[in-house]
């Protein structure tokens, strides 16, 4: 009589897109150890809210998933492992960097060990030095992300991230450029080169070659790639040879998400950022000199504390200055253990408020950007049979069956909910 089968891991994903990459890790990690029935959890700790949600959906699996063990890990895990361990619902509070080793998910091997051990093992991220042993070869149906850098030197007033990331380590160039040569030999037409502060790559290097260079020798030594983009940037960092590549390299995608946070200098100061204002503007200026099909995306944050009205102002204004296409506004939360928290708060209503007009304001200016695009060609890469993006990493919604997977030729018709329609 054959055994039976053992049920696969649920995992559950939270935050940036690095955590989805390394939650694909995790699942073949715990696919070749054998895990078994078991509830992972891959939590953020980007905000107070990020946290908050993170036990909500524990609890909500734990209940779907009754007798389940419940492992956690991610960011919220290696910045508040007590937090978790004191549910009741966890069974195993894992690190960061425990997460990507192999004897971890071979310690989980069969559920009822689960509770045999420690409960917490998380260990001090600052003392981890590399970031290359979990590659992963096609995250992605139709876009592969690859993780080329991992963790942060910066200490932004609001940010934890550092805490759960540790400093920062660069996976060598060889190292990318063969993953990428394996994903253009398994189909895939477009890639993504992702980290947490992506233009601090290759600080830790021999050398210390920058991330303009990564992207040049890419291009140069897999030819048969089509697109490559890059994920978000801190736009005070880019390197000559980015500029060089945005200028130069067409399979370089035209969008570039940006880090800003604010738009006024006094608030810029207290978040301990590396830019002022006219850095931004000027970057985004140069950049789009060099490649008018240029686009950006950024990140601002609304009620930093001490933030007036005039202050928010030169944020809001911002999205006009830099020509900002894709905006991704986050309420200020503080996180305990951060400079931020100690400062003196806006208050929660204002706030809210101030996120919306930014959110309008982010609105407006993707309208404007797709009235702008209504009677071009475009070339899209196609997700699904009726939704791809284009260079610019605009959504397009086809009236008809594309072949998915691939890069089609698109004349836009118009624009509808935020994307660009197309026959």
């Amino acid at each position: 009589m054959s055994a039976p089968a053992l049920t696969p891991p649920v995992f559950a994903t939270l935050g940036c897109r690095l955590n989805a990459y390394e939650t694909e890790a995790m699942k073949e990690l715990a696919a070749q150890a054998g895990v078994a029935g078991a509830v992972v959890v891959n939590t953020c700790a980007v905000t107070a809210e990020a946290v908050r949600k993170a036990k909500q959906e524990i609890r909500r699996l734990a209940r779907e998933n009754p007798g389940a063990p419940v492992i956690v890990t991610g960011c919220a895990a290696q910045t508040e492992p007590e937090t978790f361990a004191a549910m009741p619902e966890v069974t195993r509070v894992i690190g960061n960097h425990e997460k990507m080793l192999a004897e971890t998910w071979t310690g989980l091997r069969a559920p009822d060990l689960i509770g045999e051990t420690e409960k917490v093992q998380v260990n001090d991220i600052m003392s981890v030095k590399e970031t290359a042993g979990h590659l992963i070869d096609g995250f992605g149906r139709v876009r592969a992300y690859v993780q080329v850098q991992n963790g942060c030197d910066h200490r932004c007033t609001f940010c934890i991230i550092p805490y759960g990331r540790g400093n920062s380590r660069s996976v060598p160039a060889g190292v990318v450029v063969e993953q990428i040569k394996r994903l253009v030999d398994k189909g895939f037409h477009e890639v993504v080169l992702t980290g947490v502060d992506l233009t601090s790559w290759g600080a830790d290097l021999p050398g210390t070659p920058r991330l303009g260079d990564l992207v040049m020798r890419i291009l140069r030594l897999v030819p048969d790639l089509p697109r490559l983009r890059i994920s978000s940037i801190d736009s005070i960092e880019a390197d000559d040879n980015l500029m060089l590549a945005i200028a130069t390299e067409k399979r370089l995608m035209p969008h570039l998400h940006l880090s800003l946070q604010a738009g006024d200098d006094m608030i810029l100061k207290r978040m301990k950022r590396r830019h002022l204002r006219d850095d931004a503007i000027r970057f985004c200026e140069e950049a789009r000199r060099l490649r008018p099909d240029l686009v950006y995306g950024a990140d601002i944050i609304a009620g930093f504390p001490t933030e007036s009205e005039e202050m928010f102002g030169n944020s809001l204004n911002l999205i006009r200055d830099c020509g900002l296409t894709f905006l991704h506004v986050f309420p200020f939360s503080p996180r305990k253990g951060t400079p931020a928290a100690r400062m003196p708060q806006v208050k929660g209503p204002l706030i809210r408020e101030r996120a919306a007009r930014l959110r309008a304001e982010g609105e407006a200016a993707l309208a404007r950007h797709l009235a702008a695009q209504q009677g071009r060609e475009h070339l899209v890469l196609t997700e699904s049979p009726r939704m791809g993006r284009t260079e610019q990493f605009t959504e397009v919604s086809f009236a008809s069956d594309q072949p998915e997977g691939r890069i089609v030729s698109a004349r836009i018709t118009g624009a509808a909910e935020g994307r660009l329609t197309a026959a």
